[in-house]
């Protein structure tokens, strides 16, 4: 299978290899882009079209098909996205505790108010960076602080501006192709009586398969193997 994926919020492409090895170990292809506005020395006043477009036109660029296109958090909106733009390369859209945006929505409608107003009091110039105290606590609290610390070291500024943007996807609920949602149980990035991944995410996909497995929203990291059997049986392989 030709694996597409696509990283969240303050990631890099090279967040996934932990991932990739044992996708790659298993016999399948992967293409892990880094996005437009994320890594060191990015412009930050990057546009979501500009974002998806560079991940479709990788796919296409290399002349992909039949695609996996997988993507974390933020990434979600970034699938969702790709796959109403190039459908017919597309297979699979599987969705890791990831945003799934409704037409005319941003990815910033669905956080909850406390945790947009921290976001909001983090910007700076375009940007914000989550502390490393936050991100072991709310996005690796499955990790000691060795692994979350080498974990962290790979994340860069994210840019705000382009999660604020309402997105056109008023083709996506349509789409003839598989939608699976794999849901690490164990994530705390948002107080679950104001958010969940599933089903309050996941719900809007329509028809989909459901994978659960143990770990927090980072288990890329800290578990990459468990992820990547997600991800296998995720399209039966």
């Amino acid at each position: 299978m030709q694996f597409v994926l696509i990283h969240g919020s303050w990631h890099v492409g090279e967040c996934w290899d932990g991932v990739r090895g044992h996708l790659e170990t298993a016999g399948h292809q992967v293409l892990a882009p880094t996005l437009p506005g994320n890594g060191p020395g990015a412009d930050r006043s990057v546009s979501m079209e500009a974002t998806w477009s560079h991940v479709a036109n990788e796919i296409t660029g290399a002349d992909l098909s039949d695609v996996v296109l997988v993507g974390h958090s933020f990434g979600g909106a970034v699938v969702q996205l790709v796959a109403q733009a190039i459908p017919d390369r597309i297979s699979h859209a599987v969705f890791h505790n990831a945003y799934v945006v409704e037409d005319g929505a941003s990815v910033f409608s669905y956080i909850p108010p406390d945790s947009a107003a921290a976001f909001q009091a983090l910007e700076q110039n375009g940007e914000v960076m989550v502390p490393f105290e936050l991100f072991h606590a709310g996005f690796m609290n499955d990790a000691d602080e060795e692994t979350a610390r080498s974990a962290f070291a790979q994340l860069s500024p994210e840019p705000l501006a382009r999660a604020t943007e309402p997105l056109d996807l008023s083709r996506f609920p349509g789409l003839d192709i598989n939608k699976v949602f794999v849901h690490a149980t164990d994530d705390q990035v948002f107080p679950p009586d104001e958010f969940t991944w599933h089903p309050g995410m996941s719900q809007r996909l329509g028809e989909f398969k459901l994978i659960e497995i143990p770990g927090s929203h980072e288990v890329l990291f800290s578990a990459p193997q468990t992820l990547a059997e997600a991800l296998m049986s995720a399209v039966g392989g």
